[in-house]
This record gives C-alpha cells, structure tokens and sequence, in this order.
C-alpha cells in the first residue's frame, strides 16, 4: 500500500465510495468505485489492466465511474454509476481464484455495485464472478446473459458518427468518407464492420499486430498504418479514437484534420480544456460516453425481470442517434463546448428523476 492518502482525490472527483481489495492468497490488488446512486445502483465494467502504479489505477477507476454516471444518465437507465479496476496483467495474473475473490468482494457491496465486462475481462470471466456473486451482466449466452457487449458498444458509436454526419454534414451517410480508426479490439473491429458495410474508405492503426491481422483478412480493403501519431496526420473525415483514454492530446487535436470526432474510447479528452481546443479549430466532438453508451444498454438490458433480449437492447441503442444529435445541437444552441452539453443533459435527468441527493440501497 502507498503511504500518501488517496482521500483528497477521492473527495475532489464527490464520489459516493471507494473501496480497496485484497487478496493475498490469489494476489488479487482491485479498487471498486461509485460515483453516483443517484438513478440507482451503480453499473460500470472491471478493468483488468498493468498499471504503473496504485496512484494512476486509482485515477483511473475515479475517472471511469464518474464517466459510468453520467453515460448511464444520459443513455436513460436507472443506474448509477460504478467502475473496478483489478492491477496486474490478465495474461499472467488472471485465475479462477482471482476472479472468484474478487466476486466475493462485488458481493459485500450488497447489490451497490453491478459489475461487467470491460478492457482485460470477457464475458467467460463474468461467469466465474457469478459463482460468488449474482451482482454481475455481461455473462455468457449460454447462462443466460448478453454475451460480448461490445456489439452494441460499436453499434452505438456509429449511429452518434451517423449522427454527427447529420449535424455537421446535413446528411447522416458515411459513405465516401474517410474514417480513421484507433484500436481495432473489441469495439473497433465492429466499427470497421458497420463503415465498411456504409462504402466508407477505412484506415486502422492497433499496438496489436494480431487485431490488424484479423481486419484486414476480413476486410481486404481497409488500409492499415503503423501508429496513431500516423493515422491522426492523416486526412481524415472522422477520426475514432477506440483504445485505451486520454487520446485527444493537445498536439493530436493540432494535428488533427478530421471534422468529426466520434469514437468508443473512454475519457478521449487529456484534460479538460480539450474540448475548448476542438471546438476553437471547428472539430465536432460527439461526447464518448454519450456515443459508446451501447454496451452498458446491452448489459443493463439483463436486468430486466424477463431476461435478456438483444433486439429489445439494439432498439434502445438505437436511440444514440438522437441523444447524440440533441447534445449537438444544445452546444451549438448556447454556445457551450459539446462536452459541456453532454454533462448538462446528464445532470438535468438525474436532477429531474428527484433522486440527486439519495444513496442506492439494496432492497
């Protein structure tokens, strides 16, 4: 354990609860934190990533459950907002009895905190979280869950780019343009699926030589460059980022020839004047929890008292089109950054459900 106290971060980003977890018989090392129950019990992924640090997994799982708050609010579900962070690399570290610890963990919260797949965790994982806690989505198809949800993470993201096209274009068609992709994982490979079934010229980047394997045996067309220092001095139309966050750096925004950013990364923007720096060169940035919103509808959608359906899920992610198009235009309308807009459009509903100020508890 670090000897500086994580308390003044935690209480400066007014999150609800952090909770730290270990267990040293498996060596699991995890934070879950909750932003907001405001709407209800906090939902949000577990991130199974090497971290450099605890310092820099704390702020990143602060990051991501406040961003998990605000996405639920605005993608119209009654949850909260959440987020876990296990430390260690997957490939090495990950274990039947990691997994199982850390469910026991999920489970102490009460039905606080619903957890789900995210960077280094997949659906198979979720199941073996299940046999210690029933506060988990994103399962298996096959007992009974949503399966792989970054299906509908990807579906997502291209109805906001659709959505994008409309407000900055005045026609939502994607074809003909050229759209850059950053991360062809789990969501950006879909992506690429949607623009290239759209006649968009695509052009990818990944630090997985496998991944780039992968699309372009699929998709012969797609060009492939070898960074995304590259990929963004690129002439673009749009520009996706779908990797790791904090990928709209000052020097990428002035790089940058795209009109449209629209992508399923987390926290795209390195700090918070980015949006600003997009808005003064005239880039459109449609909000990254606001377009990437698929997923967690996909998931949320296993909650339902008569199990999972995917086109029930599919039509309410449709629906990204318009929540995108409607923070768009409340930016342009007062002249605040799209950022702001998608913030303002989450608070509103959280404030007018009347719950802002209660704490969720399990019934």
């Amino acid at each position: 354990m670090t000897t500086a106290s994580p308390a003044p971060t935690i209480f400066a980003h007014r999150h609800e609860q952090v909770v730290f977890c270990h267990d040293e018989a498996s060596g699991l090392r995890a934070i879950i934190a909750l932003h907001s129950t405001a709407l209800g019990p906090g939902l949000g992924g577990t991130r199974f990533y090497p971290y450099a640090s605890e310092a820099e997994a704390l702020a990143d799982v602060l990051d991501l459950s406040q961003g998990m708050a605000y996405k639920n609010a605005l993608a119209g579900l009654d949850l909260g907002g959440g987020k876990a962070v296990i430390l260690g690399d997957p490939r090495t570290l990950k274990t039947e009895a990691l997994l199982r610890a850390y469910g026991r963990f999920v489970e102490t919260l009460g039905g606080r905190y619903f957890t789900a797949c995210d960077v280094g965790t997949f659906s198979p994982d979720m199941d073996v979280i299940a046999r210690e806690t029933s506060y988990v989505t994103g399962r298996t198809v096959e007992h009974g869950g949503a399966g792989d949800s970054s299906v509908l993470t990807a579906f997502g993201v291209y109805q906001g780019m659709r959505a994008s096209a409309q407000h900055v274009w005045g026609d939502a068609s994607l074809a003909g343009r050229t759209v850059g992709v950053a991360g062809v994982g789990k969501v950006g490979k879909h992506l690429v699926d949607h623009l290239v079934g759209e006649d968009a010229t695509v052009v990818v980047t990944d630090v997985d030589a496998a991944a780039l394997d992968l699309v372009r045996a699929k998709h012969p067309a797609v060009r492939v460059v070898g960074s995304t220092e590259a990929l963004v001095a690129e002439q673009l139309d749009v520009y996706a980022p779908c990797a790791l966050g904090h990928a709209l750096t000052d020097e990428a925004v002035s790089t940058l020839s795209a009109s449209i950013v629209c992508g399923g990364a987390n926290n795209q923007l390195a700090h918070d004047g980015t949006a600003k720096l997009l808005t003064e060169k005239g880039i459109t940035y449609a909000p990254d929890y606001c377009v990437n919103a698929g997923g967690v509808i996909q998931v949320a959608d296993e909650l339902d008292p008569q199990g999972f359906s995917f086109e029930r899920a599919k039509a309410r992610a449709t629906g990204i089109f318009d929540t995108t198009l409607a923070v768009l235009e409340r930016a342009a309308t007062e002249s605040i950054t799209t950022a702001e807009a998608a913030d303002r459009q989450a608070e509103q509903r959280m404030h007018d459900v009347g719950r802002l100020q209660q704490i969720h508890l399990s019934r």
